[in-house]
């Protein structure tokens, strides 16, 4: 089982300066063409002042989060179950978001291989004012270390 003591350990936060080719390159390897998150002629006739991250963009962010002591495993030991995002508003090119990384819970869940830890993990991202970007939270399973027989 997980150290119930990894929940609310947090990461310090970590800048992450927002590109336009960043922004470009992440739409591009999902495939998503919408204009506003390529040109920033359509992204201002849109209402946006410069071209929009998609949704999912924050999954590329930085943390000084190091899952392997947070949660006191492996990084190989871990599975990306699901992701979800919330957000005070969108993701710019030129943005700098601070983002901080917490424990949020430690689970045991009964599977189809029996027992499995999970781990729920927060990103936090903050604007320079220290205003709320957005929050992303993930579900990780911790995959159990195979024994010697």
């Amino acid at each position: 089982m997980l150290d119930k003591n990894a929940i609310g350990r947090l990461s310090p936060p970590t800048l992450n300066e927002v590109e336009k080719g960043a922004i470009r390159r992440f739409a591009e390897a999902l495939g998503d063409y919408n204009p506003i998150y390529y040109d920033e002629e359509y992204a201002r006739a849109s209402g946006y002042p410069t071209i929009v991250a998609p949704p999912t963009f924050p999954a590329s962010f930085h943390s000084a989060a190091d899952l392997r002591e947070l949660l006191g495993v492996g990084i190989k030991s871990l599975l990306h179950a699901e992701q979800g995002f919330e957000y005070e508003r969108p993701i710019f090119a030129g943005d700098r978001i601070y983002v901080a990384t917490k424990v949020a819970d430690v689970l045991e869940r009964s599977g189809p291989a029996g027992k499995m830890d999970v781990a729920v993990i927060e990103d936090e991202g903050r604007d320079e004012e220290g205003n709320l970007v957005f929050r992303a939270r993930r579900t990780l399973i911790v995959r159990a270390a195979k024994e010697n027989a």
